[in-house]
């Protein structure tokens, strides 16, 4: 319990600049959050497990939602300590047009704080981070998955707001 405390105040949190990283994505190739984010605001999203029930349903709401996210200038980035061969059979099963990546290891999810469930399971949670790289939520629920996709939506209509503001 006090581990967890202590994970929790190292969290990354809202107001936060989002720290940069790069993964292999399921198709083999680099990922890098900064550069994404010079085109682009993130959804940024940890989850358990490929394949489970949970995570099945949190894909594939965002897979359906894609294209909103697509209308706020938002990409979504799925990240599991699965394997890329796990994440390419998901991917394909469920045809989610986004991108996953594979953080064996846990390394990105301990640089963000995301805590695990019964100090056991990898915990569910998203950062929506701006194009200033500047996360702007974070949401964590492990029991509500789809409630990860209305969140980060309600919160790219505000920078989308604020960004139209701006121009």
């Amino acid at each position: 319990m006090i581990l967890e405390a202590l994970i929790n105040e190292e969290a990354v949190k809202e107001g936060d600049k989002a720290p940069d990283f790069e993964l292999q994505r399921q198709d083999g190739g680099l990922f890098r959050l900064h550069d994404l984010l010079k085109e682009k605001n993130v959804v940024l999203y940890f989850y358990p497990k490929d394949s489970t029930p949970g995570c099945t349903k949190q894909a594939c709401e965002f897979r359906n939602q894609y294209e909103v996210f697509k209308e706020f200038d938002a990409e979504v980035v799925g990240v599991s300590s699965d394997s890329l061969q796990s994440h390419q059979k998901f991917e394909r099963v469920h045809q989610l047009p986004f991108t996953l990546l594979s953080d064996k290891g846990g390394q990105i999810r301990s640089i963000y704080g995301v805590p695990r469930r019964l100090g056991l399971l990898p915990g569910r949670v998203t950062y929506i981070i701006g194009k200033d790289k500047v996360v702007r939520a974070v949401y964590n629920s492990m029991n509500k998955p789809l409630e990860h996709i209305n969140t980060a939506l309600e919160v790219l209509r505000s920078i989308n707001v604020e960004q139209k503001q701006i121009a």
